[in-house]
């Protein structure tokens, strides 16, 4: 479930071994991700993709990054659908942006 921040922004959590979670209540092309904020509890599964609809895939975090927490700016724009978030076993997210 996305939360509403002030100005449009939102936040909803990733948990651990999801695939292809939506972000937003539906998600939809133009949707703005702006930051994924990653925890990794075990190096193993450590791996995230993000997905643009079902077009784009691209990992932004590989498997064995150490334990730790991370703060990437992603700040793009869905171009063909909500975007998705999947993570390993051992890493989870939360993701920051405009959700629809």
């Amino acid at each position: 479930m996305a939360v509403q921040l002030p100005y449009g922004v939102t936040y909803e959590h990733v948990n651990a071994s999801t695939t292809a979670q939506v972000l937003g209540a539906t998600g939809a092309a133009g949707d703005t991700l702006m930051r994924l904020v990653i925890t990794v509890t075990t190096a193993a599964g450590s791996a995230v993709s993000i997905q643009d609809g079902a077009s784009f895939s691209h990992t932004v975090m590989a498997a064995n990054t150490p334990i730790g927490a991370y703060s990437l700016d992603i700040m793009a724009d869905s171009q063909f659908g909500a975007w998705k978030v999947t993570t390993g076993s051992g890493v989870e997210a939360l993701a920051i942006g405009d959700f629809s």
